[in-house]
């Protein structure tokens, strides 16, 4: 079970499922809440990025609602993973005029233990409480 507390910029921790994998994730904002998901879905996944070369990459998503935010943020990444064999490490995110901007930076993958097909909107949850945001979130192994 994989799980990283971050103090203040957030965490994320793997929660019992009974097919796929759960992540619950928290973060002081939504910005930083997409990048604990990233970094969380990475970390289930074991993936491990090569030293170099380093590279960028950016994207804008339009922004709907939080969840389908969240989930189309981590599916891009996803996307990128399986097409280009690119892991990030490295997270630039910036809520503006209704769409977020991405500036993502990392390299080829070296290897993983676990395909991560797609994160999924099953039992997705997202909440802005005093303290800040949580998900939990569901991914298709």
């Amino acid at each position: 079970m994989v799980s990283q507390k971050a103090g203040k910029t957030g965490g994320f921790r793997e929660v019992e499922h009974t097919a796929d994998w759960a992540l619950e994730v928290w973060a002081p904002s939504l910005e930083a809440l997409l990048e604990q998901a990233a970094r969380g879905m990475y970390a289930m996944a074991r993936t491990r990025l090569k030293p170099e070369p380093r590279v960028t990459r950016t994207f804008t998503l339009p922004f709907e609602d939080p969840e389908t935010l969240l989930v189309d943020f981590l599916n891009e990444l996803l996307y990128l993973e399986e097409v280009e064999g690119l892991g990030f490490d490295t997270f630039h995110l910036r809520l503006e005029n209704g769409k977020l901007e991405v500036q993502v930076e990392g390299a080829p993958i070296e290897g993983m233990e676990k395909l991560i097909k797609a994160a999924t909107f099953h039992n997705l949850r997202i909440e802005q409480r005093p303290e800040g945001w949580w998900a939990t979130v569901v991914f298709d192994v």
